[in-house]
């Protein structure tokens, strides 16, 4: 084979792979969402507006933060995404500026109250919940598919997975059947075992004092707390510092023996949100039970 037609060849193969390149990447994207409504864009969305934390990380972790144009205002991480502008929530997002950001999708979990009113607007939405586990995993494959990776999706959840089975190896067997409460809010609402939360605490061996039939995220009666004595307390750390002087609270002989989990706001927002992060907050589970004194 001569250089000249070997370079020839070269060329058109490099060439055909560009426009194959190019086709997946033009590929139309069909899919439902956690509503069971059917999206349907002529290719991968290139303007993304997420509203809810874990969404934003779930795009970024797959590899198209540079893909995002806007996102809710409490997402902030990884640090790139803080210079994007800010939204609102779920309560308040800010319609006319969504809109303003011409989007050609919109990311929102099912207490997003503002769906409605965007789709009225125009405006793409795909509706994701991300209570449980396995909700928190759907969440990967379907973002990981609207960015037209449908492969990435499972790639990602099996290295979370592998950090959480690594996490959960190194953690202190002594506490394995131990009773744990893990508080959301002061009102308080607690972690239940239908949670996310609540499953990565279960692979710990960690028995949670709040029934799945009370559903993923319940609001408790202080009462039940102190009576269900809990080996030990996670919660963020101006929450843990607050429980004693809560009406009966000072009865809870986890606080009187310093068995809880108090974590700084950055940490403890990577233990709340579900999606790439849950291997990392395996690890702060792991690095404070090894850390707590067996009483």
């Amino acid at each position: 084979m001569s250089g000249g037609l070997r370079r020839t060849l070269l060329r058109v193969g490099l060439l055909a792979g560009l426009m194959l390149a190019g086709a997946a990447a033009a590929a139309p994207v069909t899919l439902h969402d956690d509503r069971g409504t059917e999206l349907r864009l002529p290719g991968p969305p290139q303007r993304i507006v997420t509203l809810m934390p874990s969404l934003t990380e779930t795009v970024c972790a797959l590899g198209a933060c540079d893909r995002l144009v806007g996102t809710d205002r409490y997402s902030d991480w990884p640090a790139e995404v803080m210079r994007l502008p800010r939204l609102g929530g779920m309560d308040d997002a800010q319609v006319e500026r969504i809109v303003a950001l011409r989007p050609d999708v919109v990311l929102a979990s099912p207490s997003t109250r503002a769906v409605e009113r965007l789709q009225s607007l125009g405006l793409k939405v795909v509706v994701i919940e991300s209570r449980t586990a396995d909700e928190a995993r759907r969440m990967v494959a379907t973002v990981a598919t609207l960015l037209g990776r449908p492969a990435d999706g499972p790639a990602l959840w099996s290295r979370i997975d592998a950090q959480v089975q690594r996490a959960v190896a190194r953690a202190p067997a002594a506490w394995r059947g131990r009773s744990v409460y893990f508080e959301v809010d002061s009102a308080p609402y607690g972690a239940g075992r239908a949670s996310f939360i609540g499953e990565l605490l279960q692979r710990f061996g960690l028995i949670n004092i709040v029934p799945a039939e009370l559903g993923p995220f319940p609001k408790l009666n202080p009462e039940f707390i102190v009576r269900a004595q809990p080996d030990v307390v996670m919660a963020v750390e101006r929450q843990i510092a607050d429980m004693p002087r809560r009406p009966g609270w000072g009865a809870l002989q986890a606080l009187q023996a310093r068995r809880t989990c108090a974590f700084a706001d950055g940490r403890y927002d990577t233990l709340v949100r579900p999606g790439p992060r849950l291997g990392e907050a395996a690890d702060l589970i792991a690095d404070c039970l090894g850390a707590l004194k067996q009483r």
